[in-house]
């Protein structure tokens, strides 16, 4: 038939790479079930739900080893290649940033059985910074060759994937490398493992919800008209670089007498938060520079990464069944899933041009 023979099927032969191809690229993009739905009236072929599992577990265990052998490789002092780029893009600011998302996992393998365990997934991305122009004709940030890493597992864990890829991505070549993240402190230790000469940017949303904290500590609300004014004002000079104003008021005031031992402990934490990155908030500096103020390419990864296919209703994982799946995700979304078909011609694989 024409079909099996694109699809590269001999004559009694169950599957091939191309369709095994196809079905894992559908899987990573649709639950089991409606991928093979999907796979059935495109193509004709019945290919249960059970069997792109298979699939993706199998071509999961190719990426897991490749991706083991390029950590070692690093591991040993190997000198690992950057991806090529152009030009253009390499004389771009290379923006870093990584935080995590809780996925939920079945409490005991094969079965879905107890109660849901959360677990978080620590997701980096790596892009180069460019810009636009608005229909309003202002010039904001653009994300350009983004990169994604994720693993289940701890900050040690995250960190040689990350290093991996930001050795693809020309860490060391690029003219500017920038941090971006909220207050969390075990991302903030990868900044200082991995990226410490780079310009550090804490989320102004996340530092602006500390000052809240603050007045709620100060005013014990957040509603009345004298504290709004309050965290208006100090969040307005936070922004338009004052923030050392804002550490000697918060130093000032711990220094007072009177506080409740609530909210005295409130106010020497966001005291101390802010002494803590005070490199990482001079919110002007950053924005004449044309960097982000926000980690929101983060937040964004994680919710197009990881929540859009690994969180959905009545989901829960394996340890295994979330790790091949998260690979062969990852490929795609870093433009390498077809590494993972060698055999597949490419005029299979190239997007139409019509498209």
């Amino acid at each position: 038939m024409p079909l099996d023979e694109a699809l590269g099927i001999a004559p009694y032969q169950q599957s091939s790479e191309e369709l095994v191809r196809l079905g894992c690229l559908l899987s990573v993009m649709m639950p089991y079930a409606q991928a093979s739905e999907v796979l059935r009236q495109w193509s004709g072929l019945s290919v249960s739900a059970s069997s792109l599992w298979n699939w993706v577990q199998q071509v999961g265990q190719r990426a897991e080893a490749a991706l083991a052998k390029a950590l070692d490789a690093q591991a040993s002092g190997q000198t690992m290649t950057p991806e090529p780029i152009d030009e253009v893009l390499a004389a771009l600011p290379l923006a870093i940033g990584a935080d995590g998302v809780m996925v939920p996992f079945r409490p005991t393998p094969k079965t879905p059985v107890g109660q849901v365990q959360w677990r978080e997934v620590k997701v980096g991305i790596l892009a180069r910074l460019g810009t636009r122009v608005t229909r309003a004709g202002e010039r904001v940030p653009q994300l350009l060759r983004r990169r994604l890493v994720a693993v289940l597992g701890t900050i040690e864990a995250f960190i040689p994937p990350l290093q991996l890829e930001s050795t693809r991505q020309g860490v060391d070549t690029a003219p500017l490398v920038v941090w971006l993240s909220d207050g969390g402190r075990g991302f903030w230790r990868v900044y200082r493992t991995c990226f410490a000469s780079a310009v550090a940017v804490l989320d102004f949303f996340h530092a602006a919800s500390h000052l809240a904290r603050a007045t709620q500590a100060l005013f014990g609300t957040l509603n009345s008209a004298e504290a709004q004014a309050w965290f208006r004002r100090w969040r307005h000079l936070l922004r338009h670089g004052q923030a050392y104003r804002v550490r000697q008021t918060l130093t000032q005031l711990i220094h007072l007498p009177g506080w409740s031992t609530a909210a005295f402990a409130t106010l020497l934490q966001v005291q101390a938060y802010f002494q803590r990155h005070h490199q990482h908030t001079r919110y002007q500096t950053f924005d004449r520079l044309g960097l982000p103020l926000g980690s929101g390419m983060v937040e964004s990864a994680c919710k197009w990464l990881i929540q859009q296919r690994f969180k959905g209703v009545g989901m829960r994982w394996s340890e295994d069944g979330f790790n091949h799946l998260l690979l062969l995700r990852l490929a795609w979304a870093n433009d390498r899933f077809d590494d993972l078909f060698p055999s597949v011609p490419k005029s299979l694989t190239d997007s139409s041009p019509n498209l």
